[in-house]
């Protein structure tokens, strides 16, 4: 039977002993899945908001804004991922969905006290889906948590009994905002998520795994199309939830369909004039409940 494994950091979790993880031997599925939780308390610092907010499009506030958190507390994701006794390697898991809910303002100069854990897992028909659920408390109170899932392709067994899951919503092609992403920044923003991942910063590497160059970490296409958003009328809780279906290369063009949904907006993005959008999500006011699947 696997213990429980708590990871209790005073600074940021390094990327270093991330990518020295990465490369052992992983225990396989078979095992099971451990209890593996991870904690770090941080404060913001004027210079990393400034970093964040030139990277992510988001505009500056009086409080941070809903997609700080995802990024900021990544590191942990990271640190679970790369545990010797998580089941896959890390270079098998790609972000998939992301259900964040913000419940109350989060004062720029907070100290937020951020915890990560494996909340479960479910054998789907090509592969295996892991759900990491993230909270960050300001005090002793509940501010903000997320539900990000993960999925490594391959045959694991027979699926799991009652794992469909609620698909991402289909968008009309009416509203539509249109610009280039930028160039790059792919370094600088592993910088303050802790996912160096070659993906986003190699294209060769990128190409090798099938993909036809370098692309953007998922959390900064989002903040991307939330800076082109309007925002929900509504008081906090603030919900967001994406599916993430494709990359979104450097520098291309993208076009974001926005069609308007009770008590907010879904959208689309498409990379230059593709069909099938790479990213849709929903940004609405919902009331105050943990991420479900």
């Amino acid at each position: 039977m696997h213990q429980d494994i708590r990871l209790d950091y005073r600074a940021r979790p390094s990327a270093l002993a991330f990518m020295a993880r990465a490369v052992r031997p992983s225990p396989g599925l078979k095992r099971g899945v451990p209890a593996i939780s991870a904690r770090w308390r941080h404060r913001p610092d004027a210079a990393e908001l400034a970093r964040f907010h030139a990277l992510s499009g988001l505009p500056e506030g009086e409080t941070l804004p809903l997609l700080y958190p995802h990024t900021i507390g990544f590191p942990l994701h990271m640190a679970i991922l790369t545990q010797p006794a998580f089941p896959l390697p890390i270079w098998r898991m790609l972000q998939i969905r992301n259900r964040i809910v913000q419940h109350a303002p989060l004062p720029r100069d907070a100290a937020l006290d951020i915890a990560v854990k494996i909340a479960g897992h479910r054998i789907v028909e090509k592969g295996a889906e892991f759900d990491m659920h993230a909270t960050v408390r300001v005090g002793e109170a509940l501010a903000w948590e997320s539900l990000n899932t993960f999925y490594a392709r391959g045959r694991f067994g027979a699926p799991t009994t009652g794992a469909e899951l609620l698909g991402a919503p289909k968008v009309s092609p009416g509203d539509t905002a249109s610009w280039h992403m930028p160039a790059g920044g792919g370094w600088h923003y592993g910088g303050l998520s802790g996912d160096y991942n070659p993906l986003h910063l190699w294209s060769g590497y990128a190409r090798k795994h099938g993909f036809a160059r370098a692309f953007f970490h998922p959390q900064r296409v989002l903040g991307q199309c939330l800076a082109k958003l309007p925002r929900p009328a509504s008081a906090l809780p603030l919900r967001l939830d994406a599916w993430l279906k494709g990359p979104v290369f450097y520098g291309e063009p993208v076009s974001m369909h926005r069609e308007a949904v009770p008590g907010g907006t879904a959208f689309a993005l498409h990379v230059n004039e593709d069909r099938r959008p790479a990213i849709v999500g929903r940004l609405y006011g919902a009331s105050a409940e943990k991420p479900n699947h």
